[in-house]
Formats: C-alpha cells, structure tokens, sequence
C-alpha cells in the first residue's frame, strides 16, 4: 500500500513539473524523443532546477552550431596599433598589431605557429625562445613591434624540406624530451647556442674571456650553463646535453640498450 502510495506521489510530482517545462524545454524533451509516460517518469527522477541548467546548457550548444543565425561580435579595434613587417622562417609579414603585444602572442594568435610555447609569461622557463637575427630570445619579453624588419625563426622554420634540423634529429635519437612542451625552446635555444660557439661568444664559466677565440669546443659544462634558461620539468638534462654535442662536437652516445 505504501509501496502505491509512494509511486501516485511521484506521479503527481511529474505531472506537476510538466507543466511547469518552459517552452525551451519540451522542445528538448521532443527532440530527444520522451514523451508521455516516459517524460512523466524521467521528469519524477530529475529536479527541474536539473533540468533547467541541461536546458540553458543544450541551448547555447545549439545557438554556437547555427551558424547562420549567430551574430558576431565585430573586433574591437587597436587603440595603439603599429604597422609591423618582419621576416619569420622567410616569409614576410606584415602586421597591423597593438603596440604592446608580444612576439610569443603574434606567432601563436595572429601567424598560428603554435610551436613556440607559453610557458611561464615571465621570461623564467625557457620554453618560448625563438631565434632573431641570429640570437635566441624570449619571445614572451619581446615586443612584436620590436622585430621591425629583423629575421625571426620559430620551430617551424628550422626543418628543410621536410628534412629536420640536425639538432632536431639529435633531440629524438638521444631521446631529450619526455613530456615535449619545452621542447620547441630547447631546440631553438641550442641551434643558437652553437651560432654562439662560432661567434666565440663568452659565457659565465669562460676561463678567460680575455682569450677567446670563434670556432669554440664547448665542454658539457659551458652547455649546461648556456642552456641553464631552459627548464624541463621532465628533467631530461642528461639527454638534452648529449643531443647538443652530438651536432656540436659529432660526439655520439654509446648506447648499451637494444
């Protein structure tokens, strides 16, 4: 007897809350195909505050998918805007950006060479460097209307004709990436790093930066501290060393794995 009791309950609340369904909402129960007893007892089971939030939910999914019925928002536009060209992995571009956006912003939002990654956005880890006119920066530092006219090289423009980089080569048979997000920036950075070994650039562990001359051999500690801006939470430092003097003194690691 309770047992009946309980259920006419229930099925008084049902009928209840159908005729409390907004429009919106039957028209969801339609389409999915619930209709008279089957509404009552879903609608028995469920809260219209429940039902309510899937319907406000189902309806903005559909207002995104009717393309021709959404209206879009016209883009604000720049308050400072600059006039930027530069050159990235040789092809010209030219810009029409906020003077306060950065180099790291431009690849990813405007170029969409998302392999330059953001990583801290404060100059710290290492994994948005990119190479200008020769020389490894941090893109998230470096203003985009900075780069006026100058040669910018992400990722992307380091591999030829589908042929990789050497040091991109490297960085796979020496397995020097775990998680990869750092990756791009390792790479980058020590592409640089031995532009600088031939420039005879100077280091902090230089010996005697009074005598130094171009065509460096660098030992594994001027790597490590040249690399010491780019940080890997995985901490492949050991194979990311051993990649960069594979190409850099053709030194190969003996390996005693099959």
């Amino acid at each position: 007897m309770k047992e009946y009791k309980d259920n006419m309950n229930k099925e008084l609340q049902a009928d209840e809350q159908e005729l409390q369904l907004s429009a919106d909402e039957k028209s969801i129960f339609d389409q999915l195909g619930i209709f008279g007893k089957s509404r009552r007892r879903f609608l028995g089971q469920s809260s219209v505050a429940g039902l309510s939030l899937m319907a406000s939910q189902l309806i903005s999914i559909d207002n995104v998918f009717a393309g021709e019925n959404a209206t879009l928002t016209p883009p604000v536009p720049y308050k400072n805007s600059v006039d930027v060209s530069f050159t990235i992995n040789k092809k010209v571009e030219n810009l029409n950006l906020d003077s306060r956006v950065t180099l790291l912003d431009t690849l990813r939002e405007r170029l969409q060479l998302t392999g330059t990654k953001k990583g801290c956005d404060h100059g710290q880890c290492g994994a948005c460097t990119v190479i200008v006119d020769g020389k490894r920066v941090l893109s998230c530092l470096t203003l985009a209307a900075s780069c006026e006219g100058k040669q910018v090289t992400s990722i992307e423009g380091l591999a030829e004709d589908n042929v990789l980089h050497p040091v991109q080569k490297a960085f796979i048979k020496n397995d020097g990436f775990q998680c990869g997000y750092c990756t791009s920036g390792q790479i980058c950075s020590s592409v640089a790093l031995m532009d600088e070994a031939k420039n005879g650039d100077a280091s902090y562990v230089t010996e005697d930066i009074m005598d130094v001359s171009k065509n460096l051999t660098l030992s594994d500690e001027e790597v490590r501290e040249r690399m010491s801006g780019n940080i890997c939470r995985c901490g492949a430092y050991t194979n990311i060393v051993a990649a960069i003097q594979e190409v850099h003194q053709g030194r190969e690691t003996d390996y005693n794995w099959q």
